[in-house]
C-alpha cells in the first residue's frame, strides 16, 4: 500500500487504558513530526515503528507469542516492547524476543533516544538489574556429598557476591581494596577445593538438577546495548566504545585470580588495555581490507599477534621516554621490544575464527547452541565476552614481561609498576606467586577443565575483572594433554567411576552399623535393663 506523501508518518502504541494516554502526549510533544496511533483502524498506511507497553504480570510464553504476531502482521516495521519495572523475567530469555527495542522502565530522554536510533534502523536493548537468587533448598533426597557440595557452593557463592558489592564502587582505602581482594582470591580457592573434594558439579544433575543454576559470583549488572547499525562495522563501533569506557575506569580484580597487570600503576594498566583496544581496530581493518576467509583468516590474526603486542607495548611506553640502563641512557620502548618474549600463546583462548568472522565479516554467531545473527543482543554480547577475554589475556601476557623486565631494570619500576612493589622482595614474591598459579593451572587446572569441557573467560564487568565459566566440547584440547596432564584426568576418570561402589560400600556400611545398635545393642541393653528390673522387684518381695 502506497502511503500518500502529506501522511505524516505513524508510531502505532499498543498500552493499557492508565499508561496509553501519557505515552500518547509524551511522543507527540517529543518525537517530532511522528503521529501516535493507537488503535490499527486508525493507520493510513503502514506505521514506522510498533510500541508494545505490556502488562506487569504478562508470562514470558505469551509475551513471545504475541510479540511475533505483531512481528508477522506490521513487517517490515521495528518492534519496541516497554516492561514494567520488576517483571520478574530472566535476562537471557528476553534477550530471545524478536524485538528491535527492548526497554525496562525507560526514562524520557532514553525512550526518546530509542526510537530514533530504531528509525533509523539501529536496536536498543536497556534491562535494569535482574532479581538475585535465593539459596536453593537441599532435599531430604540428596545424599552426604551431594549435600556437602551444594550447601558449600552457596555460602561461597552467597560471600562472591558480598564482596562484589563492596567493590561496586570500589573502596578509597588500599588496605580495604587489598583485604576484599584477597577474601575473593580465597573464596574462589575454597570453591574449587570443594569441588575437588566433592565434585563435580554435573554429579549433582541426576539427583537435584536445580543445582545447574547456582547463586552467581558476581551481582547482576543490567544489559545496556545500543546498535546505531546492524552490521559488522557499526557492531564493532559499539563494542570497541563499550570496552573503552570499561578500561577508563579503575578495575578491580574480581576474577578471583592472581593478575600480573595488577602490578602495574593504574596509568600505565590504562594505557595498554586502550593500545590493544587501538591495536585491534587497525588489524581489524587489515583483515578486511585483505579479504581473507576460514582459516586463513585465522591465521593470518594469529600470525599479527607478536607485531599486534609489540606495537601496544611500544605505545604503552612511549617511544620517546629514555631512563638509565647499562651505564647510559636507552629507549625504553625499544630495550622492551628486544628483550621480551611476547610470541607466546594462551592455550585458554578460544579458537579466534568465530570472533573474526563476526567480526569482519558479520558472519552468524553460535551461542547458547542457537546460530544467531551479529545483529542479535545475544550475540552482540558473547562477541563482547570472547573480545573482553582476548584483551585481557593479552594484557597478561605482556604484563607478565613487563614484570620480568622491571626485575632486571630497577630504574623501570618507578615508571611502571605500582609503588608497593619497587622493592625487590615485593617484586619478586609477585612474580613466584605468578609462576605458582601458572605451574598450578597448568598441571591441574587446564586438566580439570578440559575433562569437564569448561572454558573460564576474562571479561569486563562494571569496574571489575570478572570470569565466566562456558561449557563447551574441548575433545580435541584434551588428547593433546602431556601425560602428567593425562594422569589428572584418569584420576578424575578413576574417582567417578569408583563413586558409586564407594557410596553403596558406606551405605551398607551405616545400614549394619544401624541394625548392630537398634537391633543388637539395643536389646542386649532393653535385656539387662529388664533383668535389672526383675532382680530389684524380687529383693523387695523377699525384704516384706
Amino acid at each position: 500500500m502506497e502511503v500518500s506523501t502529506n501522511v505524516p508518518s505513524q508510531l502505532l502504541l499498543f498500552a493499557e487504558p492508565l499508561l496509553r494516554e501519557g505515552l500518547v502526549r509524551l511522543l507527540e510533544r517529543s518525537a517530532g513530526d511522528f503521529k501516535v496511533v493507537t488503535a490499527a483502524d486508525q493507520l493510513e498506511g503502514a506505521p514506522k515503528l510498533v510500541i508494545w507497553q505490556a502488562g506487569a504480570n504478562q508470562h514470558l510464553e505469551n509475551l513471545g507469542e504475541e510479540l511475533e504476531a505483531l512481528r508477522l502482521r506490521w513487517k517490515p516495521a521495528p518492534l519496541l516492547l516497554l516492561l514494567a519495572s520488576g517483571h520478574g523475567h530472566p535476562t537471557n530469555n528476553l534477550l530471545q524476543l524478536p524485538v528491535q527495542g527492548l526497554l525496562e522502565a525507560p526514562e524520557t530522554t532514553t525512550l526518546l533516544e530509542a526510537l530514533t536510533t530504531l528509525l533509523q534502523g539501529g536496536r536498543v536493548v536497556s534491562l535494569a538489574d535482574g532479581p538475585l537468587p535465593e539459596c536453593l533448598p537441599i532435599p531430604a533426597g540428596v545424599g552426604l556429598g551431594h549435600r556437602l557440595l551444594l550447601g558449600g557452593l552457596q555460602q561461597i557463592d552467597a560471600d562472591l557476591l558480598a564482596c562484589q558489592r563492596l567493590l561496586n564502587p570500589p573502596p578509597t582505602g588500599l588496605v580495604s581494596l587489598l583485604v576484599l581482594q584477597g577474601r575473593l582470591r580465597e573464596l574462589a580457592s575454597a570453591r574449587q577445593l570443594l569441588i575437588v573434594l566433592w565434585g563435580p558439579i554435573s554429579s549433582l544433575v541426576s539427583a537435584y538438577p536445580a543445582a545447574l543454576a547456582p547463586i552467581p559470583s558476581r551481582p547482576t549488572l543490567g544489559t545496556q546495548l545500543t546498535l546505531a547499525q546492524p552490521n559488522a562495522s557499526g557492531i564493532w563501533q559499539t563494542l570497541r566504545s563499550r570496552l573503552e569506557a570499561g578500561v577508563r575506569t579503575e578495575l578491580a580484580n574480581g576474577s578471583g585470580q592472581l593478575l600480573a597487570i595488577e602490578g602495574l600503576t593504574p596509568q600505565r594498566r590504562r594505557d595498554l588495555l586502550l593500545a590493544l583496544i587501538e591495536q585491534c581496530a587497525l588489524l581489524r581493518e587489515r583483515l578486511l581490507a585483505e579479504n581473507l576467509h576460514g582459516q586463513e583468516l585465522q591465521e593470518r590474526w594469529n600470525g599479527l599477534q607478536l607485531e599486534l603486542r609489540q606495537q601496544a607495548l611500544q605505545t604503552t611506553v612511549s617511544p620517546y621516554v629514555q631512563l638509565p640502563y647499562g651505564g647510559g641512557m636507552q629507549s625504553v620502548a625499544e630495550t622492551l621490544i628486544s628483550s621480551t618474549e611476547l610470541a607466546g600463546a594462551d592455550p585458554e583462548l578460544p579458537a579466534p575464527l568465530a570472533m573474526l568472522g563476526a567480526l569482519v565479516h558479520g558472519n552468524p554467531l553460535l551461542t547458547e547452541g542457537q546460530l544467531v545473527a551479529i545483529d542479535e543482543p545475544r550475540a552482540v554480547l558473547f562477541l563482547e565476552q570472547l573480545l573482553s577475554n582476548w584483551l585481557v589475556r593479552s594484557a597478561e601476557l605482556v604484563s607478565a614481561e613487563l614484570l620480568s623486565c622491571c626485575s632486571s631494570w630497577p630504574e623501570l619500576r618507578r615508571y611502571l609498576l605500582q609503588p608497593n612493589l619497587l622493592a625487590t622482595r615485593q617484586l619478586e614474591r609477585l612474580r613466584n606467586q605468578l609462576n605458582a598459579q601458572q605451574r598450578w593451572l597448568n598441571w591441574y587446572g587446564r586438566p580439570v577443565a578440559l575433562y569437564e569441557s569448561r572454558r573460564n573467560l576474562f571479561i569486563l564487568q562494571a569496574k571489575a575483572i570478572g570470569t565466566l565459566s562456558l561449557t563447551e566440547p574441548r575433545d580435541g584440547e584434551l588428547r593433546q594433554l602431556g601425560w602428567l596432564q593425562q594422569l589428572v584426568t584418569l584420576a578424575l576418570e578413576s574417582r567417578d567411576a569408583l563413586a558409586p561402589q564407594v557410596q553403596g560400600l558406606i551405605k551398607g556400611l551405616g545400614d549394619l552399623l544401624v541394625v548392630l545398635l537398634t537391633q543388637v545393642m539395643g536389646r542386649s541393653i532393653g535385656l539387662v535393663g529388664r533383668g535389672i528390673r526383675q532382680g530389684l522387684a524380687r529383693g523387695q518381695n523377699g525384704a516384706n
